[in-house]
């Protein structure tokens, strides 16, 4: 096997494989919430910004429409979350947070921190802002060269 095809060096495998790993850790302080981390991501979104469309949520999220509506549809079913008309575009749908929701939320936002708390201390904190970051960077890329940290826009 090429020395550049070896599954240690795939970033797409390495990522997933932390990710899934992360996941499962948050979701497991979430469980006694009846949450997912995704779902708490959301209801957190929308409990910080307000309603929104779901194609605006999906965008902040980094979710295909498809895998949001898969995880809104049990905060739904519960109550956590409403999906009603746009009263500024009646053609366009809006989510929000439901009162229930905001609830749970609060209820569950402790497991959340405890889950924040015990990432820091196990991997360290100024590796976990450091890791966000690039994380974030990572997010905000377009795959293109980078040039001092930034991608470079293959439109320029």
């Amino acid at each position: 096997m090429k020395e550049d095809s070896a599954p240690e060096r795939c970033n797409a495998l390495a990522l997933r494989q932390a990710t899934r790993h992360v996941s499962q850790f948050y979701d497991r302080q979430l469980a006694p919430f009846g949450l997912k981390g995704t779902q708490f991501s959301i209801v957190a979104r929308l409990s910080r910004d307000g309603p929104r469309s779901i194609n605006d949520l999906a965008r902040d999220l980094v979710m295909d429409r498809t895998t949001l509506g898969r995880n809104l549809r049990p905060l739904e079913r519960g109550g956590l979350v409403s999906l009603d008309v746009d009263p500024g575009d009646r053609r366009s749908r809006r989510l929000a947070v439901t009162e229930q929701g905001r609830a749970l939320f609060e209820q569950a936002r402790p497991a959340w921190q405890a889950a924040q708390a015990q990432f820091e201390k196990s991997f360290g904190r100024d590796e976990s802002a450091a890791l966000r970051a690039l994380l974030r960077n990572v997010t905000r890329t377009r795959f293109a060269p980078l040039r001092r940290g930034r991608a470079i826009d293959a439109k320029a």
